[in-house]
């Protein structure tokens, strides 16, 4: 496995791809993972083609224990947030990874 990128990494690859300044780069990438918070935040499923999907899913509500002190502790319901990459994605990197 490689190793891993950063926002700013991002930044200067699409940068030089696109030919945008990399305050200009910066700037879309921002705004597009800022809608896509907001978004699933607000229950509304985003679905980039070729990409994935992000959306969010409930967890009802449970008795966990910690695992250090034993102790039992009331879990409420929640929502969190959830990646599902496209078959193309999932068949990209595991033909990648393989070798």
């Amino acid at each position: 496995m490689g190793k891993s990128k950063t926002k700013a990494d991002l930044v200067n690859e699409i940068s030089s791809a696109t030919g945008l300044t990399k305050t200009e780069t910066k700037a879309v990438i921002d705004g597009l993972l800022q809608s896509v918070i907001t978004s699933v935040s607000n229950g509304q499923r985003i679905e980039l083609r070729g990409f994935g999907v992000f959306n969010s899913k409930e967890r009802k509500p449970r008795i966990a224990r910690n695992p250090k002190t034993g102790e039992l502790i009331p879990l409420d319901k929640r929502f969190v947030p959830i990646f599902k990459p496209s078959p193309d994605f999932t068949k990209k990197v595991n033909n990648s990874l393989k070798d």
